[in-house]
């Protein structure tokens, strides 16, 4: 044997060689996420999979389509078609085979005729500057966040979740649209106009509710087609007319659409959106009590700074000269008021700066709400119910109020008509 391929350890078993190999290659993110092309040179489903082998003149691989990928596949796709996909390599240790595990398939034509739609509406977008209008930065304590995304989506249910854990009872306002299909832009267009009337504090007001302070678009993920209503001009448009920080969250990670491109924060995932934007409530009340205790430190190590610097200064009226004794208690007059002023500026400054925080926590606490006659409706499990959309006739409902809460039947419901 070959001194470059002694060994160290004895004959490794086999099956553990193979399962190495598997964890090696789905470590290496050369082998991830790749974007393929070539020909489809098999095709045949079993048991809801689709198994195919991607090959080209210098060389192939076996693919396949897991059926819980929910993977939509263009119809058109046939032995002969050329295509490209995103996926990724891993080995059925098993078998010893290697192969590619689609995310994604789509015919060379389709989708070379919608990135070059997408590439020219790029183009218009930087040629007239609108990719480089500075980014809004989101609020460090949203009032009232509006979310534009499809009804009862796992995604919506991600994000709802995510605001109760982090901040229960923010007041956020749900605007459920069409994310995909024909008339997807125009349904996102009309989610992201109401937005903007509901972030105007007159219309604000006179629903009862804070201004809108930041909006989050988006959807799950999918095919580009899925998602190809991000990708157009209309919604685009919509984005930059916003008043507010927009977070567009469309897709995963590797997803890059044109909301991206001109809202003020890009999100990898609807759930990233929401860990970017609220706060963890907890969070912020430690920080408050951190800053609280640093400005008492701070201001108690200044006053015996100061402290000190006046006893030196005495200590050196009292050996002065008899001549200079006068100009030295006029000295030391004079550092004492400054040293009065100085303190009362800073004292004041600093707790003002710390009320102005505490003023803002406790205005975003939902009690506080409650205080002012509104009431939180919650279902059965205990979660805020924000829509009538999520009631059922005879549904046993909880209606907290500010000093108690009771229990109700649901009767009827009325849902308000969309306004455009």
């Amino acid at each position: 044997m070959s001194a470059g391929h002694q060994t160290t350890t004895g004959p490794l078993p086999i099956g553990q060689f193979a399962q190495l190999v598997q964890q090696t290659v789905k470590n290496d993110p050369l082998f991830q996420h790749q974007a393929l092309q070539g020909e489809v040179s098999s095709w045949s489903v079993h048991n809801g999979n689709i198994y195919f082998t991607l090959r080209d003149d210098d060389g192939q691989m076996d693919c396949v389509v897991w059926r819980n990928a929910r993977l939509t596949v263009n119809p058109s796709i046939t032995v002969g078609s050329e295509v490209v996909i995103i996926g990724s390599v891993d080995v059925w240790p098993k078998r010893g085979r290697l192969q590619i595990v689609v995310a994604r398939i789509q015919p060379v034509q389709t989708l070379g005729a919608m990135e070059e739609a997408k590439r020219q509406l790029i183009d218009v977008l930087r040629a007239e500057g609108s990719l480089d209008i500075p980014s809004r930065r989101l609020p460090a304590l949203p009032k009232h966040v509006a979310i534009v995304t499809g009804a009862d989506s796992a995604a919506l249910s991600d994000m709802r979740r995510l605001i109760a854990d982090r901040w229960p009872g923010m007041r956020t306002t749900v605007i459920e649209v069409l994310v995909q299909g024909e008339h997807a832009a125009r349904e996102i267009v009309r989610g992201l106009a109401v937005t903007r009337a509901l972030a105007r504090p007159d219309v604000a007001h006179r629903l009862g509710l804070p201004p809108v302070d930041a909006v989050v678009v988006g959807r799950g993920g999918g095919s580009p087609e899925d998602l190809w209503a991000f990708n157009l001009e209309p919604v685009a448009r919509a984005i930059l007319a916003s008043t507010v920080p927009i977070v567009s969250a469309v897709g995963h990670e590797q997803d890059h659409l044109v909301s991206d491109l001109v809202a003020d924060v890009r999100a990898s995932t609807p759930s990233n959106a929401i860990e970017r934007l609220v706060p963890e409530r907890n969070g912020v009340v430690q920080f408050l009590d951190e800053l609280d205790g640093r400005i008492d430190g701070a201001m108690h190590r200044r006053l015996h700074e100061l402290r000190q610097h006046l006893t030196l200064l005495s200590n050196q009226l009292r050996n002065a000269p008899g001549k200079g004794i006068y100009a030295a208690k006029e000295r030391l007059n004079r550092l004492g008021n400054q040293l009065l002023r100085s303190m009362d500026t800073t004292i004041a400054k600093r707790h003002q700066r710390l009320a102005h925080i505490q003023a803002t926590l406790q205005a975003a606490h939902p009690k506080r709400v409650l205080e002012r006659g509104y009431s939180m409706v919650q279902d059965e499990q205990g979660g805020v119910v924000s829509s009538v959309t999520g009631l059922t006739q005879g549904q046993t409902i909880q209606l907290r109020f500010a000093d108690g809460q009771a229990a109700a039947d649901v009767h009827t419901l009325n849902p308000m008509e969309d306004e455009e």
